[in-house]
């Protein structure tokens, strides 16, 4: 029998992203709501109650009601949306973090799906607070280089505007108040105590992401070195299929550059250690609408549904 899936916010970026990598799939089944009742509570009630599974694309504000529209036991939730990403009650969607992670996701009746700054924040440090590596009160500083997708349909459209503002040829820092809304779960799922300092970089480009944290070893419980901590990591993500630990050395490859648009509609995650052994950076590569959004939560219901974890996925 197949998987009935309901899309609620299936017009925003993310929701036709989930959309179309339903294509060709034969185990579900979409439930389709007419355009002139997208905002109907009524009629998104009742699509929500007949999925066995709906994936929220929506604003904070509209993916709580919608939660709260839920009225069986039977229904499972994949939220995209900042809600409930630190909400007690609802397993979070990275399953490389943990076997306990992946169990969550499979058993769950509600997911939610990493924000993409978080998504490459988080596999850079949740294995070292894990690993008793980081202190949960080190000064952890990071930057991070997007594509203007991650700022929507509004944001996409001003940056493709015909006569736009030059003010977006060039690279521009914003959530320069330090209150990002990425900023609590990066804090939270990885176990630190102190906020960390952390500057988002818009460029114009469409999609793809680049995370950088900078570590100092002298700082870290025990003698770590550029070649050490790339043997923990490689060794901490073996075996999982969506993140990679690049070599040593791999920007080479790149003439010791890292373009942030690289993985551009790819699903998986790139992560790459570099540096000194006083100071390294560590750096994960992505694409802000895959393994940042919408192809975490396409990862989230096959680990649901018990198939493939990348069916429907590009790695």
């Amino acid at each position: 029998m197949k998987t009935k899936i309901f899309i609620d916010g299936s017009e925003g970026t993310t929701g036709l992203r989930i959309h179309e990598r339903f294509a060709g799939r034969d185990d579900v089944e979409l439930l389709m709501i007419s355009p002139e009742l997208r905002k109907d509570v009524n009629e998104r009630k009742r699509l929500i109650n007949e999925s066995d599974i709906t994936f929220l694309c929506l604003p904070d504000s509209a993916a709580i009601e919608s939660v709260s529209l839920v009225e069986n036991d039977h229904v499972r939730i994949i939220d995209t949306s900042t809600a409930h990403r630190t909400q007690e009650g609802w397993a979070y969607g990275f399953a490389e973090l943990s076997p306990a992670h992946r169990q969550a996701i499979q058993t769950g009746k509600r997911i939610a799906v990493p924000g993409c700054h978080a998504t490459g924040f988080i596999s850079l440090i949740y294995p070292l607070v894990a690993g008793k590596i980081m202190a949960p009160d080190y000064p952890v500083s990071a930057f991070s280089l997007t594509g203007y997708s991650g700022g929507g349909k509004k944001r996409i459209a001003e940056y493709e505007e015909e006569n736009r503002s030059p003010y977006l040829d060039a690279p521009m820092e914003y959530a320069l108040g330090q209150q990002h809304k990425h900023l609590r779960e990066m804090k939270a799922i990885t176990g630190l105590t102190r906020t960390p300092l952390f500057s988002p970089i818009i460029a114009d480009y469409y999609s793809g992401m680049l995370l950088t944290v900078m570590v100092h070893t002298d700082l870290l419980s025990g003698t770590w070195t550029l070649e050490s901590l790339h043997n923990y990591l490689t060794d901490y993500y073996k075996g999982e299929q969506f993140i990679r630990v690049m070599p040593l050395g791999a920007e080479a490859d790149e003439n010791n550059l890292l373009g942030s648009n690289v993985r551009s509609g790819w699903d998986g995650l790139e992560i790459f250690v570099t540096g000194n052994d006083e100071r390294i950076q560590l750096s994960a590569r992505f694409d802000n609408l895959g393994k940042g959004a919408s192809g975490a939560a396409i990862q989230c219901l096959n680990i649901m549904l018990g198939c493939e974890e990348e069916r429907g996925l590009n790695l």
